[in-house]
């Protein structure tokens, strides 16, 4: 009896779907067959590239016509909650884009319609099952630093709040594939030099629910008595060379990009000490990926990872439950830097700290702000006197 194949809806076609649509057709045990989206120019656009026939602006319909095994949710992220909970209730496997959720009140509510429907659940966090990420597995292995100690991540230069719920969620999640869970979180949050107050809280770019902080500094502590200190500074330009992770061990570094994984066989820099450079480490791909065929090897290995947790009965190494622990840091972080205190994780309170703050100081919630990220900066420059 040959193995299991499995098909795939993708609702959504911008550029997120692209890429998800694109390694779920490359992927030789999975088939896109049906994709979904308001705007009939993305779906003609991917749909011929693909070959998909099966096009549809409706995900109710494009579920029951096409009976999809898992339907892929690469949309923004103020649509996740409500997409989320429309598709679960047709009993189909599930994976959404990064963040799961806004806050926690609606990933609880999705991990529990996923377990009352029976199905999976998966947190589109490539980084963590890319090949890169699987280089530095494979060296903690091989006990090539010892010990981890200490893990130092940092993002692009985005406006600090917004990077946190943007890429801190991919740098959380890339920690948690090297540590156990959190425990524990205390954070600050300056905005144009003063420590946050309730009148900073404002609405992110992109949809990514509420936001505070223009430059975030947090030390997480997790499980195996292993710290991470994660930076989500503005910059001018945002720069992506500061992306990345670099763990700290016993014996020696490694440090993790998207685009490759590094190795320093020495713990501390000593001057003088030919051991102190920088090995590049080979990645760890699936064996049958096959870059001619189109799709991002971070994002193949991802549907692959899916396809290899449904042959063997278990979640994602991205599962919803780990999306939700990214989200629970993320809250934590926000609702630390705002009160004052660490915060013991998991939080009591699910409700979004930065929206419970500003309503406890008597204030409305904050006026809408543009989406776009340029548009949006220039706003909030505007708000804090600085044009």
């Amino acid at each position: 009896m040959g193995e299991a194949s499995y098909r795939i809806g993708i609702l959504g076609c911008r550029s997120r779907g692209t890429s998800t649509a694109r390694a779920y057709h490359a992927h030789p045990r999975t088939e896109v067959v049906a994709l979904c989206d308001l705007k009939p120019e993305l779906l003609e656009k991917l749909g011929d590239e693909l070959g998909v026939s099966a096009r549809f602006a409706d995900l109710d319909e494009m579920i029951r016509e096409s009976e999809p095994d898992i339907v892929a949710i690469p949309t923004g992220t103020e649509y996740h909650y409500d997409l989320c909970m429309r598709v679960l209730e047709h009993g189909v496997h599930i994976e959404v884009e990064k963040p799961m959720c806004v806050d926690l009140e609606q990933a609880d509510a999705v991990l529990a319609k996923a377990a009352e429907k029976g199905v999976r659940t998966a947190v589109h966090h490539q980084g963590r099952t890319g090949p890169a990420m699987q280089a530095v597995r494979r060296a903690l292995r091989e006990g090539r630093i010892g010990a981890i100690r200490h893990v130092v991540a940092s993002g692009k230069g985005y406006y600090g709040g917004y990077g946190l719920m943007n890429i801190g969620t991919h740098l959380l999640n890339g920690v948690l594939e090297l540590t156990g869970h959190c425990r524990r979180v205390t954070a600050s949050a300056l905005t144009d030099g003063h420590p946050i107050t309730p009148e900073d809280v404002v609405p992110s770019p992109g949809g990514m629910g509420t936001i505070a902080g223009e430059h975030v500094t947090a030390v997480l502590e997790f499980e195996g008595n292993v710290t991470t200190t994660l930076l989500q500074h503005r910059f001018h330009p945002v720069n992506s060379a500061a992306y990345g992770l670099e763990v700290y061990g016993t014996g020696g570094r490694l440090f993790w990009k998207s685009s490759g994984a590094w190795w320093l066989p020495a713990p501390h820099f000593v001057p003088g000490r030919e051991e102190g450079r920088w090995e590049a480490l080979a990645l760890v791909s699936p064996e049958h990926f096959d870059p001619q065929k189109g799709a991002s090897e971070e994002d193949y290995a991802f549907a692959d990872e899916y396809v290899r947790a449904l042959d063997e009965g278990r979640d994602h190494i991205c599962s919803g439950v780990e999306g939700r622990h990214v989200v629970e840091m993320l809250m934590g972080i926000f609702e630390s830097a705002a009160y004052g205190r660490p915060v013991a994780l998991p939080q009591e309170a699910r409700d979004h700290p930065l929206v419970r703050w500003r309503s406890e100081a008597g204030l409305e919630p904050p006026p809408e702000m543009p989406r776009p990220y340029g548009e949006w900066l220039a706003a909030e420059d505007k708000r804090l006197g600085r044009g």
